[in-house]
């Protein structure tokens, strides 16, 4: 599968798209610009891929709308160079977003379908994260901390404190809370043991998955 000038025009559409809906940062409507989507996608959704939806993927997990992985992405501020920790890698798109911002990324995914898929698949399409883990995304990556950003892309029922530990000072956990429904809630880490938190609204993810494997 190629990007043709085709998709790149349904990018541009997209990102007019998330930019109506209040996404600001430049760096980000970029890096989704950027993103060749419809390759994350399996070839019969092609139709969709720059729609703003989220579309299923394998192992009863979905691709993010992109207004959510706008949202987040801008949430937690990118700086090129940052080490990010996400929580959820899935198909990849999230990741090879912030690969785009510069971001130093270790993403870990607990379904080893999809941890094996990703794997292959983002070097395939030029996006290299530092590490992929096959592994339990409520103990963080303590052997790699601290991060400058964490993310979690699927809705976790409570924030894992390991994951508010290893947090650098000044940096910012973006997590969606809750069970059925998640509020989107951005933690600063502000000193040793002091964190800001602000919520934003809600928003619906598939369930954060402890360790089954």
């Amino acid at each position: 599968m190629k990007d043709t000038f085709k998709h790149k025009g349904m990018r541009q559409q997209l990102v007019n798209t998330l930019r109506k809906k209040g996404i600001k940062d430049v760096k980000v409507l970029d890096a989704i610009g950027r993103v060749p989507r419809h390759l994350f996608m399996d070839s019969g959704f092609i139709d969709h891929a720059y729609v703003d939806k989220a579309f299923p993927i394998a192992a009863d997990q979905t691709i993010s709308q992109p207004y959510t992985v706008a949202f987040q992405t801008e949430l937690l501020n990118v700086k090129a160079g940052d080490k990010i920790l996400e929580v959820g890698t899935g198909s990849g798109y999230q990741c090879a977003v912030l690969l785009e911002l510069g971001a130093k990324v270790y993403s870990i995914e607990r379904q080893q379908e999809l941890f094996k898929k990703a794997s292959k698949f983002l070097p395939k399409i030029g996006y290299r994260a530092k590490k992929l883990i096959f592994g339990d995304g409520y103990k963080g990556l303590p052997e790699v901390a601290p991060f400058q950003g964490i993310i979690v892309t699927a809705g976790a029922p409570f924030v894992p404190k390991p994951l508010l530990s290893q947090l650098a000072i000044g940096g910012r956990l973006v997590i969606p809370v809750g069970d059925n429904v998640q509020v989107m809630t951005l933690f600063i880490r502000k000193g040793e043991k002091e964190f800001e938190k602000h919520e934003f609204g809600e928003f619906r993810f598939v369930p954060l998955l402890e360790d089954k494997n």
